[in-house]
């Protein structure tokens, strides 16, 4: 089952909780898909996830909407793919740690606009929410983590990557002991691995718990990430 409505002019996507439309007052889990995606790409992991009993489930459509001529693509910014498939074509590989990329600053505002909102009217307490996503998804809650105090339970981070270095590390002490959850696959042509291990790194440096998940895979969520993803939320999440 799903509700689907609008949460601070953002269109989400509800399951879960006590009647299955996110329901009650339990622990929220949000997920942010990915660039390209369309706005319903995560919600089976709410049927594959086995959280704690009473868990919502909260999936945002990205703001911009994507001329790819097949489906409902949605971004929370726009990413130049054809620079990307042309640098892999000639052999250069992304990196992307220094990159701030344009559109980050207003999709950040928009989830923070959302996580007010949801508060009031979701009844959702802020020490029980996780908030997470895949690959852009990912470094969007990455993003927001580092630029609030809202205290959440933790952080979900699925084949993202270290963006904005030299903003995000200077942020990142002020988290510490917050818990991480961060799983990528060593065969990524997207996003490589080896990013994601400085950003695990630095993570671990400035005093936050991270649960780190290498996987032999691409740019995915496989199974083993999913049933790990489970146990963690099962860890971090208050049982009712």
């Amino acid at each position: 089952m799903l509700r689907k409505e609008r949460l601070a002019g953002v269109t989400i996507r509800l399951t879960g909780g006590t009647d299955g439309k996110g329901g009650g007052d339990g622990p929220l889990v949000i997920l942010l898909h990915g660039f390209g995606a369309p706005g319903d790409d995560l919600v089976s992991l709410a049927g594959a996830i086995d959280p704690p009993a009473g868990t919502r489930f909260l999936f945002p459509e990205g703001p911009l909407s994507l001329n790819f001529g097949f489906g409902d693509a949605r971004a929370w910014w726009i990413i130049d793919m054809n620079k990307i498939a042309q640098d892999r074509a000639a052999g250069r590989f992304r990196d992307p740690r220094m990159e701030v990329p344009k559109g980050l600053a207003p999709a950040r505002e928009q989830v923070l606009a959302l996580l007010d909102e949801a508060e009031r009217r979701l009844d959702v307490d802020p020490g029980w929410t996780v908030i997470g996503g895949f690959s852009q998804g990912a470094m969007l809650a990455c993003d927001v983590v580092l630029r609030t105090r809202r205290p959440f339970a933790g952080l979900v981070m699925l084949s993202g990557t270290l963006l904005c270095r030299h903003e995000w590390e200077p942020l990142m002490p002020a988290r510490r002991g917050l818990s991480v959850f961060q799983s990528h696959g060593t065969h990524d042509d997207l996003l490589a691995h080896r990013f994601a291990e400085e950003l695990r790194d630095s993570l671990i440096d400035a005093g936050l718990s991270v649960e780190w998940t290498s996987f032999r895979g691409g740019h995915e969520i496989p199974e083993p990430v999913v049933r790990r993803a489970g146990s963690y939320l099962r860890k971090v999440l208050p049982k009712l």
